[in-house]
């Protein structure tokens, strides 16, 4: 919560001063006190309840009054909200242990199909680009409504040898960049920087995230490039939220690859042009990193040991990835709630004082008429016609 007029807090101070008001007034009306010998009258005089009950309407309008206060200051609260303007940069492991045969037929296949229908899911407003990383990392297809043109790319996908997660994040911030003047490139000091390429301002208000966001999926651990904590941290700079997932099991299975699926490592060199298989073995994926990555950049780390969870856990990223935290001004909210506790208290203040009659009984005397009588402004009427 943030106050956009904090000195219309000034405006609270007319709370004490109508109490100490109230308190004066009280004062005097005592100090003008007559003595009387009926006391059938004086009660007759005064208001049908308890010194509580009395109280409840004030205190309700003093309430009242200081909600309308706080909402002259023009309270903010961070929420989130749905943006359209969003950019998913999908950055795709291809490392050579993606051919493991853990989750049938390998992880490759399984993760080229969910992030299919991941794309597929998507409405037109959104943009979608491709970052495929083994030793080194490259934009497939820079961010895009186009799903053909993304569906032909995954569709493409070769494996290698190496895993650099740290430069997929890297590549990801610099494709962002190229469309979202307000982010800037990996290789930018952001000390340097007051404006963006296309006159962005290059930086965002604490606490608010850019509406791009990079999803790294990954069966294992770095092994080449910059660390992703280091990465993680030029993310964080520049307000980019990194969504990391883990994926496969821990159980030994052998890696095989379809011909496909066979491309060169990050030297050029090639696997081979048929199907490629190896020993049984276990990847570890390194949750602490890639955890380490999502917390630093306010994302997310998610683990999937199959297709079914792989599937969940990339349905549910749009409703994440597409909120956006802004400000928002309630002030009509504390209108509404000092409209309705000044309504109540004056409402039970007008209930609680009129008339009441007993049936069969004379009509009762007004407080005002009797307190009248008793201080002499004017003879009290007789009972007797």
């Amino acid at each position: 919560m943030s106050l956009h007029w904090p000195w219309a807090l000034l405006a609270l101070l007319a709370v004490p001063l109508l109490l100490v008001a109230r308190w004066w007034m009280n004062r005097r009306r005592k100090r003008s006190a007559i003595r009387v010998s009926s006391v059938a009258l004086i009660r007759a005089a005064l208001p049908g309840r308890s010194a509580r009950r009395r109280r409840i309407p004030l205190v309700l309008f003093l309430a009242g009054l200081l909600v309308l206060g706080a909402g002259l200051t023009r309270p903010q609260a961070s929420v989130s909200v749905p943006t359209d303007r969003s950019t998913i940069l999908l950055a795709i492991d291809v490392s050579g242990s993606m051919c493991t045969t853990d989750v049938a037929p390998n992880r490759l296949a399984v993760a080229s199909d969910a992030a299919r229908r991941f794309i597929e899911s998507q409405d037109n407003g959104t943009r979608i680009g491709l970052v495929a990383f083994s030793g080194i990392a490259g934009l497939l297809v820079s961010p895009t409504t186009d799903q053909k043109a993304l569906l032909s790319a995954i569709d493409g996908l070769t494996t290698a040898r190496g895993t650099a997660i740290g430069q997929a994040i890297l590549t990801s911030i610099d494709a962002i960049a190229e469309i979202n003047p307000d982010v800037a490139a990996s290789g930018v000091d952001l000390a340097d920087r007051t404006t963006g390429p296309n006159g962005g301002t290059g930086s965002v208000p604490a606490g608010d995230f850019e509406p791009d966001s990079i999803v790294v999926l990954t069966d294992g651990s770095n092994t080449q490039g910059v660390d992703p904590v280091t990465a993680a941290e030029q993310a964080a700079a520049r307000r980019v939220r990194v969504y990391t997932i883990g994926f496969g099991s821990t159980e030994p299975a052998p890696m095989v690859c379809t011909p496909e699926q066979v491309g060169g490592d990050a030297t050029g060199g090639n696997w081979g042009g048929g199907p490629r298989g190896g020993g049984r073995r276990i990847q570890e994926i390194d949750e602490d990193a890639l955890t380490r990555v999502a917390d630093l950049t306010g994302g997310r780390y998610f683990q999937a040991e199959d297709a079914g969870q792989l599937g969940d856990v990339l349905s549910d990223l749009p409703g994440e990835i597409g909120m956006q935290r802004e400000d928002v001004e309630v002030t009509a909210w504390f209108v509404l709630v000092a409209t309705v506790l000044v309504g109540a208290g004056v409402g039970l203040s007008l209930w609680w004082s009129r008339p009441r009659v007993t049936p069969g009984a004379p009509p009762e005397r007004p407080a005002r008429e009797l307190t009248g009588a008793l201080r002499g402004r004017h003879p009290a009427p007789s009972d007797s016609s």
